[in-house]
């Protein structure tokens, strides 16, 4: 038996003419960048020095104080009591119509962005309807929700469900269309079938655009509840901030939109989180 040598290739014979990787080099290649050691700190610092400019413009009368009140007097309604009798108590409410509408909106565009991903033929069908129902404003329905729901949390529950559905069915979609078809006849013919292709292909390609649309659906679906609430509801932030414009009590409306800001802040960094430990092979921005 022979054996044929394999000529090295022009890469690996420049790395071999080049000096000896040392474990300074090493480190050196593996220590995080200057951006990387200070992009924490100045994300946490940026609102502060944002509230502390305000601060100043704002008592100095740069500002008006009668529509920019300091942060200061805005954060002294923290111990109103008036507002704190009412406050926990819309935060609940807010809260718990964006968490059932996003389920509700979410779970049925994952599952349609799916399907309509595998199945030509229900797509061609389909796709002109949510073509024409996407650019529909959510809120321009929000009459017709109430006269079918009521005034009730039904209502904001589907208001929300609508704006958080498209969001996910257009980028499951866009992320199933996007698999390379060898990995769909390689499970074909492996015998998979329809629900393990679903389970074991679909769905693993298509999650890192799956969080991508849950992340937008995130600030979406807050957008849409404070407008459901300011004219069908009789608790929430919504309520809360239209409630502080009809008294001219700036500083608590202010309150309450630095409340719904912090929410919706949190609620994208647990999809993103959420994200890293599901999908770990997705690229990091």
């Amino acid at each position: 038996m022979t054996h044929e040598r394999t000529e090295p290739s022009p890469a690996v014979r420049a790395m071999a003419m080049s000096a000896p990787v040392t474990v300074v080099a090493i480190e050196a290649a593996v220590r995080p960048t200057t951006a990387q050691r200070l992009g924490p700190r100045l994300a946490l610092l940026s609102p502060i020095v944002i509230l502390l400019i305000w601060e100043v413009l704002s008592t100095t009368n740069t500002l008006d104080q009668r529509f920019f009140p300091p942060p200061s007097q805005i954060a002294s309604q923290l111990g109103n009591e008036r507002t704190m009798a009412r406050l926990p108590g819309d935060i609940v409410a807010s809260l718990s119509r964006i968490v059932v509408g996003f389920a509700i909106g979410s779970t049925i565009g994952l599952a349609t962005g799916l399907l309509l991903g595998m199945f030509r033929v229900p797509r061609l069908i389909l796709s002109p309807v949510f073509a024409a129902l996407y650019p529909v404003p959510k809120i321009a329905i929000l009459p017709l929700l109430l006269i079918i729901f009521g005034l009730g949390d039904a209502s904001k529950w589907a208001a929300v469900a609508i704006g958080t559905f498209f969001l996910v069915f257009y980028n499951t979609l866009a992320g199933v269309l996007q698999i390379p078809t060898i990995y769909l006849d390689v499970a074909r013919n492996a015998g998979a079938s329809r629900l393990q292709m679903f389970r074991t292909v679909a769905l693993p390609a298509a999650l890192p655009d799956v969080f991508t649309g849950l992340r937008l659906a995130t600030g979406t679906a807050f957008v849409v509840l404070a407008a459901a609430e300011f004219v069908g509801a009789k608790s929430g932030l919504g309520v809360f901030i239209w409630a502080s414009w009809q008294t001219l009590q700036v500083d608590r409306m202010y309150l309450g939109i630095i409340v719904l800001s912090l929410m919706g802040y949190v609620a994208i960094v647990f999809v993103s989180w959420l994200e890293s430990r599901l999908v770990p092979w997705a690229p990091r921005h």
